[in-house]
């Protein structure tokens, strides 16, 4: 085989080895933003972007973090919303003033129909985050599907590395208010960044194609030099 053609067919094999290492989209359920400053009043979108395997996804349960005491769902036609509450051992004060009794505990997303498990959706909640600068807010949730369900609801304790945790429960972690800036930052870089995998598995492709393509060009004009007989 002629120098050129190796070269051409290297170039392909090799961005095609790129291509298929590339990192997949996260696989749980996430919460944009991740981080929030103590005291304000916090839209969370928690993303969905698989089912259960093959499985279409039917509702989503959210358990609301103790120290959230009133939660607002985001109305949306793709699913129906309910809510339980529990009663709260001593009243507690909102931000409006209100005497607050009870608490919400849970969230239901019911699916008005079931979400593919190969589409992606979103589904929110409104409320005030505590004061406890430092504290991890987690929000287990019970995904249920036509067949199965996925409980992303492990927390990780003292000492344990998220990173470890097979299902993990959606986190946000509660910052001082002098690090609003710091917060936004990382937020926003939380929420872009389960995009690029996707654009660097797209790169990755349309490059493996180019450098096949540069293989094959090689190959033929290493055939139709004088003399030349590929091996």
């Amino acid at each position: 085989m002629s120098p050129p053609v190796r070269a051409g067919l290297g170039l392909g094999l090799s961005v095609a080895a790129v291509l298929l290492v590339a990192p997949p989209a996260a696989a749980h359920v996430s919460v944009t933003p991740s981080t929030a400053q103590a005291g304000t009043t916090l839209l969370l979108q928690l993303e969905v972007n698989h089912g259960c395997g093959d499985s279409a996804t039917t509702a989503l349960e959210v358990k609301v973090p103790e120290g959230v005491n009133s939660v607002t769902a985001t109305r949306t036609p793709f699913w129906d919303v309910s809510r339980t509450v529990v009663r709260l051992d001593e009243p507690v004060t909102d931000a409006h003033g209100n005497e607050l009794t009870e608490r919400v505990d849970t969230v239901l997303f019911t699916a008005t129909e079931p979400l593919a498990s190969d589409l992606r959706d979103t589904v929110e909640l409104t409320f005030q985050v505590p004061d406890q600068v430092g504290e991890a807010l987690a929000f287990p949730t019970v995904q249920t599907c036509e067949q199965g369900e996925n409980a992303w609801i492990q927390v990780a304790q003292d000492g344990q590395d998220p990173e470890e945790l097979e299902s993990p429960a959606p986190v946000v972690q509660v910052l001082a208010p002098d690090a609003a800036a710091t917060g936004s930052a990382t937020g926003s870089a939380t929420a872009s960044t389960s995009a690029p995998s996707e654009v660097v598995a797209w790169i990755g492709f349309a490059a493996g194609m180019l450098g096949l393509l540069l293989g094959g060009l090689a190959f033929a004009q290493a055939r139709r030099q004088p003399g030349a007989v590929p091996e």
